[in-house]
């Protein structure tokens, strides 16, 4: 099946079986390895990536249902050289260790950042955060690192606006 789909603001028409998964699919097939696979299950979260601004876990979205939709996936965030702020809150929080649920927890703070806004709590992050395991570390690096980067993400929304 074919679907038009616009990834990191690339468009990209592809034709893919139709029970292509929206993890296989950027990884098989475009090449973007960011997004990991974990569980299979959508029990991990590693698969994390934006579609049309949401966090959704791409091991339960068929690629051919975002037809017309926008992907944004871990290689997607950054802008050159800059980092996005979650990605500069994670470095600066020390909110990874061995780097394989990173991408995906980056993908989820973002999008308890976009739901709870800046004052987020810890309590609020730990919660949302059910749906994404981390084999390595307790969790409160990560906590603190999105706490940082829902912070973060408001002022540069806020110095955006005000531009």
């Amino acid at each position: 099946m074919q679907a038009t789909l616009t990834i990191n603001g690339n468009s990209h028409a592809v034709d893919v079986p139709p029970a292509t998964l929206l993890v296989e699919l950027l990884r098989d097939h475009l090449g973007l390895t960011g997004t990991h696979i974990g569980c299979e299950t959508s029990q991990c979260g590693v698969c994390n990536v934006l579609v049309d601004g949401l966090a959704v876990k791409a091991c339960t979205v068929l690629a051919v249902s975002l037809d017309g939709g926008k992907v944004t996936t871990i290689e997607g965030l950054a802008q050159g050289e800059g980092l996005h702020p979650m990605q500069a809150a994670f470095r600066e929080h020390h909110g990874l260790q061995c780097g394989f649920c990173t991408p995906g927890m980056v993908i989820a703070g973002i999008g308890i950042a976009e739901r709870h806004g800046a004052q987020v709590s810890d309590a609020v992050i730990a919660h949302e955060l059910e749906g994404n395991l981390c084999r390595c570390t307790g969790y409160l690096n990560i906590i603190s690192a999105i706490g940082a980067g829902a912070r973060a993400m408001a002022s540069t929304t806020l110095e955006t606006v005000d531009a």
